[in-house]
């Protein structure tokens, strides 16, 4: 597991790391996300989508769950469970996007992913911290790959 802290001046540099980091993603990626109400997590997403060259608006889905943009260099599977319970989540059998399961392989997205009950074997995780009128993203990295 490695960690890395970035500090980001504003949201713009918030959704340019999401490009930075898009660059670097292979199908069956997913991203972990985590951060107070307002922290940055959707521009975050609004980032890995244009720097995977998804053109549509990328917006929260708080209220549909799960939204897919399929027109990018990789299809992203942008995800918020921030109203549901873990017996919900359960329900939604996560695990079928990252695992590339009846979806084509691309990026799994998940907001407010400390709700997960259970967790990819392989993830980067963001958390993004505003604390004092500083932003930072703690970036960290797990990978049980043989």
């Amino acid at each position: 597991m490695s960690e890395e802290i970035v500090l980001l001046a504003n949201e713009w540099e918030t959704r340019k790391l999401g490009e930075k980091i898009a660059q670097s993603l292979s199908p069956n990626s997913v991203i972990l996300l985590r951060g107070n109400l307002g922290a940055g997590k959707t521009t975050f997403i609004q980032g890995i989508g244009a720097g995977l060259g998804i053109k549509d608006a990328i917006a929260s889905p708080t209220f549909t769950l799960i939204n897919e943009y399929l027109e990018g260099r990789l299809p992203l599977y942008h995800i918020d469970l921030y109203r549901l319970n873990s017996q919900e989540i359960k329900q939604l059998h996560l695990e079928s996007y990252w695992e590339g399961i009846e979806v084509e392989a691309g990026i799994t997205a998940i907001e407010w992913s400390e709700l997960l009950p259970n967790l990819p074997s392989n993830y980067l995780q963001i958390e993004l911290i505003i604390k004092d009128n500083t932003r930072q993203a703690k970036i960290t990295s797990q990978d049980s790959s043989p």
